[in-house]
């Protein structure tokens, strides 16, 4: 962010105020940060109803439909985990780094602990549809359907996502060679498995496909003085998603809030600040024994982003985001002071502990958003990267195409 608000200031010294008949059409077409769905393909997300944020000013002027699809390279070494049941124990365990900790599993009358392994290697692909009904000038709501299909990743239809394209970006650009163990285990294949503290076990297999659930939104707009006297806008949300895989049949509930500040520009152009947060109480209602996809019950998510928009002659116009996105930890903090961990260290250049590790701390990661936007439709797409090297997913892409459905 420290490059970007010194080139939000610039063209903000250099540039004037809009007249009042551009602002009023470029109302026409452009509604605060439309941005598509750029979720992560995380193995744990991707069966949960997680949120997006929602950048807009108000409701729709017309009923829409977005289709999405995204792609993303998930991989992480095969490692096992303890979890030492005794206090005692707990207690010494916290007090060596993670990685010496000298916790040895012998039966659960010697040793009593909790045990899980995992191991993730795929593309993972998400398609979303979403419609979204405006009930008047502040409120709407909006009904999204999310699905997925798991894949090695191959040519071309995983062109940038491939282990090939990642590889030989860590060998030739950065990274350096093989820095997680991919061509250790083998480029372009799909181990995906995850046996659970509970003894579940998922698995998931070249070109599975699956619905991962249903989503209702509600969001509220409210009309204030600021709005108009300093052109900042805010809605609020509630969210119900339906989860319906066959490892976690539930329900979700979560609420968010965010914030838009609008700066029309001279010479066409416009800058758009934008901020959001939201809370997802996850498995609120369980309708069948479920996976452990992560022990914290709760999801939480800080969202911001800046835009920059160009319009047209004609009226259409370019905008580009940059979206910096953070998620709260999947398992609770306290267990990652005593886990005991077992993988691959020796064989792999790094990460060979991220498939667990990582449940441990907060997701982070930077979004690229270019949108292309007409009164008929508007074209988006981006890359999502993950700056903190998660790998969950390492590199992702997508495309969203929404179109006006009913005036």
């Amino acid at each position: 962010m420290q490059k970007i608000i010194p080139f939000a200031l610039i063209i903000l010294l250099q540039c004037c105020t809009l007249t009042q008949a551009q602002q009023k059409d470029s109302l026409l077409i452009k509604n605060g940060i439309e941005n598509p769905s750029i979720l992560s393909t995380h193995h744990f997300g991707i069966f949960s109803s997680r949120l997006n944020t929602n950048f807009k000013y108000a409701p729709p002027l017309k009923a829409t439909v977005a289709i999405n699809y995204t792609s993303g390279n998930n991989f992480h070494p095969y490692v096992e985990s303890y979890y030492p049941k005794d206090p005692t124990v707990r207690a010494q365990q916290s007090e060596v780094a993670w990685n010496i900790r000298p916790f040895h599993f012998i039966d659960q009358e010697t040793t009593p602990a909790d045990y899980l392994n995992i191991v993730i290697d795929a593309v993972i692909k998400e398609f979303r549809a979403t419609a979204t009904i405006p009930i008047n000038q502040q409120h709407e709501i909006g009904i999204s359907l999310r699905s997925y299909l798991i894949t090695k990743g191959k040519y071309p239809f995983s062109f940038f996502t491939s282990d090939e394209s990642i590889e030989w970006f860590h060998s030739h650009v950065a990274g350096g060679e093989d820095p997680f163990g991919r061509r250790y285990y083998g480029l372009n294949q799909v181990n995906f498995k995850y046996l659970d503290r509970n003894g579940n076990t998922l698995e998931l297999n070249n070109n599975t496909f699956f619905l991962g659930g249903i989503e209702l939104s509600h969001f509220y707009y409210p009309k204030l003085n600021i709005n108009k006297s300093r052109r900042i806008f805010l809605n609020f949300g509630t969210h119900v998603g339906l989860n319906t895989s066959r490892f976690n049949s539930s329900i979700d509930v979560g609420i968010s809030a965010n914030a838009i500040k609008k700066l029309p520009l001279k010479k066409n152009y416009e800058l758009n600040i934008a901020t959001g947060l939201n809370v997802l109480r996850k498995n609120l209602i369980n309708f069948k024994d479920v996976m452990d996809l992560g022990n914290n019950p709760y999801l939480g998510t800080f969202e911001a982003e800046i835009e920059i928009t160009k319009y047209t002659l004609k009226g259409n116009y370019n905008a580009f985001g940059i979206n910096y996105h953070i998620q709260t930890r999947y398992n609770k903090k306290e267990e990652y002071d005593y886990f005991k961990l077992i993988g691959k260290w020796r064989e792999i250049n790094g990460g060979w502990q991220n498939g667990v590790y990582n449940l441990y701390q907060p997701l982070s990661s930077w979004n690229f958003i270019y949108t292309y936007g007409t009164p008929k439709y508007m074209l988006t797409l981006f890359i999502k990267e993950d700056l903190e090297v998660n790998n969950a997913p390492d590199f992702q892409t997508g495309i969203s195409l929404k179109i006006p459905i009913a005036k």
